[in-house]
């Protein structure tokens, strides 16, 4: 007799497990993650995370990768869809202001992965992908330097908002883009 052919019964258990840490994260911070309540926010058994994950460093470094692929793809998008130099410009104003940075839950995320990645060296792999990759969305329409800045300018910004008692609108947003873009043509 051979062995059985059926499949998982659960074939999402493993992507559940990663955006149930990716909650906890954002609501108590990586610090007070526990695989207990990844489980309870995942709706799996206690013992199913162990044999997805090796550790606790292993299933945050996964679900921190995973949220890392998820900005990094909608800034690509949104970069990638612009066709010219100013479509791009608003295309980082987007990115700012918008749901890509823009939210506190991935504020959160990033402020976490950040922390933990000081923490754990292995994980700076995950912020060294994540910065090359949109930089080099950015170098699609700018030159190396101004996507440098452009990059350290959205982060920061939408740091700075994240806590500002009066953040910067997007029309200001708007004006510092154009600042940082027109002083290096």
């Amino acid at each position: 007799m051979t062995g059985s052919t059926r499949g998982p019964n659960d074939p999402r258990r493993r992507e559940r497990i990663l955006d149930a840490a990716l909650d906890v994260v954002a609501e108590h911070g990586a610090i007070k993650v526990t695989f207990r309540r990844i489980a309870e926010t995942a709706g799996v058994p206690l013992g199913s995370l162990t044999y997805y994950f090796d550790d606790m460093q292993h299933l945050l470094t996964e679900a921190f990768t995973r949220h890392a692929e998820s900005v990094s793809t909608r800034y690509g998008a949104l970069l990638e869809a612009a066709r010219t130099r100013q479509e791009a410009q608003e295309a980082v104003v987007e990115i700012i202001c918008g749901k890509v940075w823009g939210t506190d839950r991935n504020l959160l995320l990033g402020y976490e992965l950040y922390a933990f990645a000081t923490r754990h060296p292995e994980v700076r792999t995950v912020m060294r992908s994540w910065m090359r990759a949109s930089r080099d969305s950015l170098a699609r329409h700018f030159d190396p330097l101004t996507a440098r800045a452009l990059d350290a300018l959205i982060e920061g910004l939408s740091i700075h908002n994240s806590v500002d008692q009066r953040p910067t609108d997007r029309a200001e947003v708007v004006a510092i883009v154009e600042a940082v873009v027109d002083r290096r043509r």
